[in-house]
């Protein structure tokens, strides 16, 4: 009966918000802008994009994605990028995530941070970072043509000329962008008061550029390498980065390269055709197309290379200097260890994928769920809440939904399958038999629930609306208050499946973040934690040990064929 009055709220906001959704600004600003812990690790996710063997450095793979992200900045800019769509039917998505990829920056304040967008038709360049120096290169010329690949080439290596010529009491105003928010917000009202117009001057060239393009010293090999780099950096490349904009490609000096999306105000998917499109565009493949009459053309009419902070610096009187410097050194100080306190372990499972899955008749997203809780049921030595991010962009204005991987069907699977696997159960073909069956109705449940909270009908936003219209001093309906749903909100895990091997931090301190790519032939899991918790390379042995049993399962319930 209480949130009889409450729902009736949401139904009136609703209909006075008629032109964006209900849920928008709360789930921005609470979820997101409030949040005070910093962007890396804790908000900012990471995808590890595939090889171009066309390309023999950092300098070509960085100016082939430069320019292929150029192309799609004026795909989405000129409205000519096709519409998102899902399913069958192909359902229209909403689009209003794009206005924040491009020439876009979080802006940290004190207790709640802001969002600015810059017109693309006044800012034609893109921000290059260097050994940790900041750098305007032009992408656009004066007629609004992107500049030709050789000429991105040419600009890149000026940009590692430059940062080699920097001074070496230069400062470092990149880990900044690692801290707290609240104190980067004081920081950088402190850098504005200390630099005058030149630093406001400054901070918007870096903020209003395209996207921020980071050549890297270092050459990552394996996953975990290139997961760690693109999570944080680390010391060697943490400061190498500017954590709040919106877009953010990191090359290595062997060309590998990775991307970093702010997640504010823009989640994974649109981020991924983005991906998707740079990863087609190679260096070899833009190389072909160029006009050569078009580039030397275009060498009088683009504009130089520009150190971003060489005026604001030059400006600064000693006193300013210091107590920025002083700011850089704590920033760094605590930067070093959130990157201590945290772990990464990769998952590279290579027993099987979506094919099998697919031809043995399960949704391959269920199966894994399933396998995770499995895996953290053994780790954990119980179920806890699991959040699976699910869009429902299918709405106005639509971000995420969650769906809940723990039911009753996934609890009686896991209690069936035991803290261990035991070789006694798959000799027993009863016991099998019953396992299987019990994970097929998990794996069905799941699919139900995913179904539901892509069309709206989850529980979680539903219910963090109705406690938002509580009226302050108004008795709030007595599940609110509850330890078991307190506790059912608690994410100790945290799992979202995307292309692009993602990965992102844990949210839960005692938790583990769990992205993952299911492939045709593999599945890619990138697990995250506290470091004290020793928890990311014990569920990586989980995860593949319950993927592992699972298929025995699978497998040993098939008709045998004849040899004959």
């Amino acid at each position: 009966e209480k949130a009889k009055p409450l729902q009736e709220r949401l139904l009136q906001r609703q209909a006075h918000l008629s032109e964006t959704s209900w849920l928008q600004k709360w789930w921005n600003t609470m979820c997101y802008l409030q949040y005070r812990q910093p962007v890396v690790v804790y908000v900012s996710y990471l995808f590890q994009l595939a090889d171009d063997a066309s390309a023999l450095s950092g300098i070509q793979r960085g100016a082939a994605a430069l320019r292929a992200a150029a192309e799609y900045r004026n795909q989405v800019c000129f409205h000519t990028l096709p519409q998102d769509t899902v399913g069958k039917n192909k359902t229209p998505l909403c689009s209003v995530a794009y206005k924040y990829m491009f020439h876009a920056c979080r802006i940290a304040q004190e207790t709640q941070d802001a969002y600015r967008i810059h017109d693309p038709s006044r800012y034609t360049h893109a921000v290059v970072a260097c050994r940790n120096q900041f750098f305007a290169v032009p992408v656009f010329n004066e007629n609004g043509d992107i500049l030709p690949l050789t000429i991105m080439e040419t600009n890149l290596k000026k940009c590692q000329e430059q940062a080699k010529r920097t001074r070496p009491d230069s400062l470092e105003l990149g880990w900044l962008t690692t801290w707290n928010r609240d104190d980067w917000a004081l920081a950088r009202d402190k850098l504005l008061r200390l630099g005058g117009p030149s630093m406001q001057r400054a901070l918007e060239l870096l903020e209003s550029g395209m996207l921020l393009l980071s050549l890297d010293e270092e050459e990552p090999v394996s996953y975990r390498q290139r997961a760690l780099e693109y999570w944080h950096g680390g010391v060697n490349s943490g400061g190498n980065r500017y954590f709040d904009k919106s877009i953010h490609l990191v090359v290595s000096k062997n060309g590998k390269l990775g991307y970093i999306g702010e997640h504010s105000l823009m989640d994974g998917m649109p981020a991924v055709g983005l991906c998707n499109f740079i990863q087609k565009e190679t260096y070899q493949k833009q190389l072909n197309m160029e006009d050569s009459d078009y580039s030397m053309s275009s060498v009088a009419s683009s504009q130089e290379v520009e150190n971003i902070f060489d005026d604001a610096f030059a400006n600064l009187a000693k006193e300013g200097r210091l107590e920025i410097a002083s700011l850089i050194t704590h920033a760094k100080k605590d930067f070093k260890q959130l990157v201590n306190d945290h772990d990464l372990h990769v998952e590279s499972f290579q027993g099987y994928g979506s094919s099998s899955i697919k031809k043995a008749g399960y949704s391959p997203d269920a199966f894994v769920q399933m396998a995770i809780q499995l895996a953290t049921f053994r780790l954990f030595g119980k179920q806890v809440a699991t959040y699976e991010s699910t869009q429902v962009r299918s709405f106005l204005h639509g971000r995420t939904e969650v769906t809940r991987s723990v039911s009753k069907a996934s609890e009686a699977f896991v209690k069936a399958m035991g803290m261990e696997s035991s070789e006694d159960d798959e000799l027993d073909r009863d016991v099998r038999k019953e396992k299987l069956e019990l994970f097929r109705k998990a794996t069905e449940s799941h699919v139900v629930y995913i179904r539901k909270a892509i069309v709206g009908q989850g529980c979680d936003r539903h219910f963090m609306g109705l406690s938002m219209v509580v009226d302050e001093g108004e008795e709030a309906p007595a599940l609110f208050s509850h330890p078991l749903f307190s506790r059912s909100k608690r994410w100790r895990v945290s799992t979202s499946t995307l292309p692009n091997m993602p990965g992102f931090g844990p949210v839960e301190e005692d938790g583990v973040g769990i992205a993952y790519e299911i492939k045709p032939n593999c599945v890619m899991f990138t697990i995250t934690g506290r470091r004290e918790r020793d928890f990311t390379e014990a569920l990586c042995h989980q995860i593949e040990e319950a993927l592992v049993e699972i298929q025995s399962l699978v497998e040993m319930e098939k008709p045998q064929r004849s040899k004959l």
